[in-house]
């Protein structure tokens, strides 16, 4: 989930080194275009605390930028974009499903459970399966059960933006701000 394609996975071999030595983690990478102009974007996150502002993405994306010039993994052009995962982020890793619990999400499979491919619900976390594979927890509209899914067979995760969803972007922005305005003032 945090690469689409072969070589998404192969530039995560390469990048994920880079962006730990650095304090970050990706979350998500893609490398989006066709021959004539490309797009790498990589979504990232403190490693310390999963926040990551303007003067990180450019922290990040100048260590990133270092690598691929000197390794030259794609061919012809392409544009750098680092970013924050954003409010209504991807899940891509076990410890998003965890830590994003009680949240409304959407959930696409790479296969057909129940008739569909497509879940949207409330998150009820990861847990490991009677088969010892991780399984998320999606408590769905008119179910009595939390229905669980493979972790390995969802191909897209992502938070719903909700008002309870900005309400927490909120209250970590207004932490981060006085956090920073007491180490100012110290």
């Amino acid at each position: 989930m945090r690469g689409k394609t072969a070589e998404d996975l192969k530039l995560l071999e390469l990048l994920d080194p880079v962006a730990e030595a650095a304090g970050y983690e990706i979350v998500r990478l893609r490398l989006m275009g066709g021959a004539e102009h490309r797009r790498l974007q990589i979504m990232a996150e403190r490693a310390s605390d999963g926040d990551m502002v303007v003067e990180d993405c450019a922290r990040l994306s100048r260590a990133i930028s270092e690598v691929m010039d000197a390794a030259d993994p794609i061919s012809g052009e392409y544009t750098l974009e680092v970013s924050s995962p954003g409010i209504d982020r991807p899940l891509t890793r076990p410890k998003d499903f965890e830590a994003w619990e009680g949240f409304e999400v959407k959930i696409e499979l790479d296969r057909l459970a129940e008739g569909r491919k497509r879940f949207r619900g409330v998150l009820q976390g990861i847990d490991k399966g009677e088969t010892g594979d991780d399984q998320v927890g999606i408590d769905l509209e008119g179910e009595a059960e939390t229905a669980m899914i493979p972790l390995a067979w969802i191909v897209e995760a992502k938070l719903v933006l909700t008002d309870e969803l900005m309400k927490r972007g909120a209250e970590g922005r207004a932490a981060r701000l006085a956090s920073e305005q007491q180490q100012t003032t110290e």
